[in-house]
């Protein structure tokens, strides 16, 4: 009953135009340049039709394509896979670890595990847990450990351009195609609920080079935040005249909190500067541009541009 979506980038760009430009949109204008990532993550699952090939838009080259795994690294017997994917997580696999005519665990019995995941369910309109599978339920492990990442790097105070921490997510993967090599068989009972139902056996190596860089690692990716990026910036501020604008300089430097600031304006006559605790606040004079130095007690500075104009809504821009 699988139908074949979109073959290319190409043929789905032409089918589906408002989709991509909605993606490429989030992915180049997400963030900030002065914040822990600039630009956006799209992470998507790559598909449960065992295709060779991510299904769309996971298979566009700027988002995240991911690939469920069994518990034993082995692809799951749904899962979608092919050169577009980016990294693979826990997905589940009943088909795999249930015996043949046996059946399914109720999806809401927390007490069954199956080789599935646990998630969040709904049951007779109520909120609840229960047990499933899918590379919808791999996706969320990727996403919740790239947010792990960004917290941390938070933490550092380290700014990374999105396609930076996309490389840093697949370097920090655990090499999965050694599992797949000499040989290797993995068995399941596609129908495994009908009694006598035959085994499909697969070729895991069908699997080397397809299942992205690996399984995403959430410790190995903390270990590779610090050092990484770049440091944070404090941002240039637009404020109109007789306007203040305030920023928390404790958000740019590591253990901001506990810091003291410095700042000096280099014309006072355009935008004046003062300092109470972590928050500087600046006040447009007249219009014009000028220059704020900012003298941290850990021995390092910044300078950033202040523009001051008559209006300065929405930043200054509208």
């Amino acid at each position: 009953g699988y139908t074949p979506g979109p073959g290319s980038e190409e043929e789905w760009s032409e089918l589906y135009p408002l989709e991509k430009e909605a993606l490429d949109y989030f992915i180049n204008n997400a963030g900030s340049p002065n914040g822990v990532i600039d630009g956006g993550l799209a992470i998507f699952a790559s598909g449960n039709e065992y295709a060779a090939m991510p299904a769309f838009p996971a298979a566009y080259s700027k988002c995240i394509s991911v690939s469920a795994v069994a518990a034993d690294f082995t692809p799951a017997s749904y899962t979608d896979y092919g050169k577009e994917v980016t990294i693979s997580a826990p997905g589940g696999d009943t088909e795999y670890y249930n015996p043949v005519g046996e059946n399914d665990p109720e999806i809401w019995d927390v007490g069954i595990h199956s080789g599935s995941i646990l998630s969040t369910l709904i049951k007779d309109g109520q909120p609840a847990y229960g047990y499933m599978d899918g590379t919808s339920m791999a996706c969320p492990h990727v996403s919740g450990v790239a947010a792990l990442g960004l917290s941390y790097a938070v933490k550092l105070r380290r700014h990374f351009k999105a396609s930076e921490f996309v490389e840093l997510l697949k370097k920090s993967a655990k090499p999965l195609d050694p599992y797949y090599s000499n040989g290797a068989v993995k068995r399941f009972y596609r129908n495994h609920l009908t009694h006598g139902a035959s085994a499909t056996k697969v070729e895991l190596s069908r699997y080397v080079g397809k299942m992205g860089e690996g399984l995403a690692n959430a410790g190995e990716l903390l270990n590779k935040i610090d050092g990484s990026g770049s440091d944070m910036v404090v941002p240039n501020v637009y404020v109109s005249e007789s306007a203040t604008s305030t920023v928390d300089l404790a958000s740019y430097f590591v253990n901001g909190e506990n810091l003291t600031y410095t700042c000096t304006s280099a014309d006072t006559t355009i935008a004046t500067v003062k300092v109470t605790g972590t928050l500087m606040e600046v006040s447009g004079v007249k219009t014009g541009a000028t220059r704020i130095t900012v003298k941290v007690s850990n021995g390092t500075e910044q300078t950033i541009t202040v523009t001051v104009r008559k209006k300065a809504n929405d930043n200054g821009w509208m």
